[in-house]
């Protein structure tokens, strides 16, 4: 990395870069909108969180945190909403078979996106989308559409 400090300025590079990470979201959007019919805008800020399924993981206070700026949007004039970034929140992972907790997180991560998903007045501001049976294919799309991202 310390090679890419000398080009750091280089508006050339700085504009490739762009496009290969719009390119990328792009891809990670397509192939979400396949898995689960929720359309993303790729220029909004992805904000992503995949590991395993468990209640120390932190998942529930993650969507917690969603459910929280979802409401704070829902109170905003539309001249606030219109200085807020568009978010997408993305959450995957597994769960155990016999993990019931776990279980009902992704059930509430998916009923908490069907809410805000559905919301026209929040429109594409806020979006969540539960990542299902995250592997390391689902790793190739979506990690580079998180980097960098803006």
């Amino acid at each position: 990395l310390t090679g890419l400090r000398p080009h750091a300025d280089d508006p050339q590079l700085q504009a490739k870069w762009r496009a290969v990470k719009q390119q990328a979201k792009q891809r990670a959007a397509a192939k979400i909108q396949q898995l689960t019919g929720v359309k993303l805008n790729p220029n909004a800020l992805f904000d992503i969180q995949v590991k395993r399924i468990h209640e120390y993981k932190r998942q529930l206070l993650n969507v917690l945190g969603i459910i929280y700026r979802y409401d704070e949007i829902k109170k905003m004039t539309p001249e606030q909403r219109s200085k807020v970034v568009p978010r997408v929140c993305i959450i995957g992972g597994k769960a155990a078979p016999g993990y019931e907790m776990a279980k009902r997180i992704i059930k509430l991560i998916c009923a908490v996106g069907e809410k805000i998903n559905n919301d026209k007045d929040i429109g594409d501001l806020l979006k969540l989308v539960f990542y299902p049976d995250y592997n390391v294919s689902g790793a190739e799309i979506l990690v580079p559409g998180q980097l960098g991202s803006s």
